[in-house]
């Protein structure tokens, strides 16, 4: 049987720890909101998953209902959905973010 856009949206956020579903890919980002959050997680220095919406129709619809969240990209750590790319920002500049990976390291 085949899986749902939503058990495979499930599947990445649960088997990784941290999942950006963006325009484009971590190495070349489609749009700036995008290359914000990268540049945010790479800065962090921790491996994330970078997925690509635009190769996906399915997934670049079925990750706004997924989220209840109108736009891209999506952040989610530990299998919880963050925010998009001014959230993040966000957490950065205030340390919330990193804190998020200090508490699960603990």
């Amino acid at each position: 049987m085949a899986m749902t856009t939503s058990d495979r949206i499930r599947k990445l956020v649960t088997d990784n720890e941290i999942v950006v579903f963006m325009k484009g890919d971590p190495t070349q980002p489609k749009c700036g909101f995008s290359a914000g959050v990268v540049k945010v997680l790479d800065a962090l220095g921790r491996p994330y998953l970078g997925v690509d919406v635009l190769e996906d129709p399915f997934l670049r619809e079925g990750i706004k209902e997924y989220s209840d969240w109108p736009t891209l990209p999506q952040l989610y750590v530990n299998g919880e959905f963050v925010g998009g790319c001014d959230i993040v920002r966000e957490m950065y500049t205030s340390g919330e973010l990193q804190a998020m990976f200090a508490d699960a390291s603990a």
